[in-house]
């Protein structure tokens, strides 16, 4: 397969409507689906069943390089077990924002993201697609909500799943994951110049994706 430049970057912190988005647009176009979260929550997974000591940079940097996992339609696999649901947990969440805040490790899955970008297209969910993954991609998207709409956002999920919540302490969470991923020297979490920003706050998902969709009409990528 070829590479391609047709590569819609989708970016945005966590509850802010990006995976439901990107999956859309995916569908929509036909194009190939980078959930670049998976692929740090699978890390993060990794580092936590292997016992890897977050200070230990090499071994971390390691495991990214040699990552054993999988997607196979939704699924993702972890040395062949299914760990779908097991990355969606608070604790990987946490994990994977302090692993993505290391250089060594960014650049050691840099490549391994790029090369998701095979004709016909590409939709990129991530939070550096647009700045530094695909700083070439014609439509770059920046979504973004507040931390409350975020973390009632993120109850209800947890509450569909049959776990207990605490508002409180997610919004503690969400806050301070913000902060370590908006001031991380390598990458930091930003919308690209070029980005066109979508508050989510007040929007329902399908007003979401009907303007991202009239965004793509505008730029050509939908005829």
């Amino acid at each position: 397969m070829s590479m391609t430049k047709n590569i819609i970057a989708i970016d945005g912190p966590s509850g802010v409507g990006k995976g439901t988005l990107a999956q859309w647009l995916a569908c929509k176009t036909g194009f190939h689906f980078l959930d670049s979260g998976a692929i740090y929550r699978s890390l993060a997974y990794g580092v936590i069943a292997d016992g890897i000591d977050l200070q230990d940079v090499a071994a971390l940097s390691e495991l990214a390089k040699t990552l054993p996992v999988e997607f196979k339609a939704t699924s993702i696999l972890y040395k062949g077990d299914d760990i779908t649901s097991k990355v969606r947990t608070e604790d990987v969440a946490a994990v994977a924002s302090k692993v993505a805040a290391i250089p060594e490790v960014r650049q050691a899955l840099l490549e391994r993201q790029k090369a998701f970008a095979q004709e016909p297209g590409l939709i990129a969910d991530g939070r550096d697609m647009g700045t530094v993954v695909f700083p070439e991609a014609p439509v770059k998207l920046f979504l973004t909500a507040s931390a409350e709409i975020r973390a009632e956002r993120r109850v209800k999920q947890l509450k569909n799943q049959g776990n207990d919540a605490n508002i409180a302490q997610i919004i503690q969470d969400i806050k301070a994951r913000d902060e370590r991923d908006a001031n991380r020297k390598t990458a930091p979490l930003k919308p690209a110049d070029d980005a066109m920003l979508i508050d989510t706050s007040d929007l329902s998902i399908d007003e979401v994706c009907q303007k991202a969709e009239s965004i793509l009409w505008e730029k050509g990528i939908l005829k």
